[in-house]
């Protein structure tokens, strides 16, 4: 008996996600067309698209239109892990945070922004302490490890009352340092919160990653909070194509959990 039709596409999957795996297509790399693969496999070319649109939804490519199907940087690296701490940047006065605190030589895509912009995402504004459509200073940035595909998206909220300490910085500094600059005009220590979630990239931001807008993404907001007056000088965003980072948390026990459990008879159960 033959293979039944409706989960041919999942074998031409399993196939090529084989084959990716086995290092035959390496990340970057141009898979043959849809009519090649379906000539290849002996499917029609629906079957083969519904076949690689399930390998996108995974991570192994990115079928764009006009460009063909290129294969994807994050199944084939060890996912990222993102961690809690904050560190002092080795290489200038200001900060690296989790996901840039490896040694991995990390390079910028595309021009750094700095510059107002009208903060119109309700959310974030209401995490900034402003109103939305308040104009407020923007600084903007994809990075991502040298010789991979972008990494994450990084779009930087500033407070009004501080924008003026970081208008005339470089809209692309050591990591972290305009973060000092703000602190050393009489709000240290900073602190910062972060609040993770899972969401579908629009257009834009797939484009910038270059991943299918099937794909979701892992949003990081960060809100950075003075120590002069426990109130919010910057909201940063960062957005990661969900397939290319984990977040790791120690769990800690709480006060009564930290004892033994009593045995049974102690505990006048008997």
């Amino acid at each position: 008996m033959g293979v039944p039709v409706h989960s041919r596409y999942l074998d031409i999957a399993s196939m090529i996600r084989e084959r990716i795996e086995a290092g035959e297509w390496v990340p970057g790399a141009r898979l043959p067309t849809l009519n090649d693969l379906a000539a290849e496999y002996d499917a029609n070319r629906d079957t083969v698209g519904r076949a690689i649109a399930l390998l996108e939804t995974e991570g192994y490519l990115w079928a764009v239109q006009g460009r063909g199907i290129a294969v994807r940087y994050g199944t084939m690296r060890p996912r990222r892990p993102r961690g809690d701490l904050v560190k002092r940047n080795e290489q200038a006065t200001g900060y690296s945070f989790p996901s840039a605190s490896s040694q991995e030589v990390w390079v910028r895509h595309g021009e750094a922004v700095s510059a107002p912009a009208r903060l119109d995402n309700p959310r974030v504004a209401k995490l900034l302490g402003v109103d939305p459509g308040t104009e407020v200073l923007r600084r903007f940035r994809v990075t991502g490890p040298a010789s991979e595909a972008p990494f994450q998206i990084n779009v930087s909220w500033i407070h009004p009352r501080v924008a003026d300490i970081v208008a005339n910085l470089d809209a692309n500094p050591a990591a972290g340092e305009w973060l000092h600059h703000i602190e050393k005009a009489g709000h240290w220590p900073i602190s910062w919160m972060e609040i993770h979630r899972a969401r579908m990239p629009n257009k834009d931001e797939a484009a910038l990653l270059e991943i299918p807008t099937n794909l979701p993404v892992l949003e990081i907001v960060r809100v950075g909070t003075s120590g002069a007056d426990n109130n919010p000088v910057e909201v940063t965003e960062y957005v990661v194509a969900s397939d290319r980072v984990e977040t790791v948390h120690v769990l800690h026990r709480a006060e009564n959990a930290q004892q033994p459990w009593p045995d049974a008879g102690s505990r006048g159960d008997s």
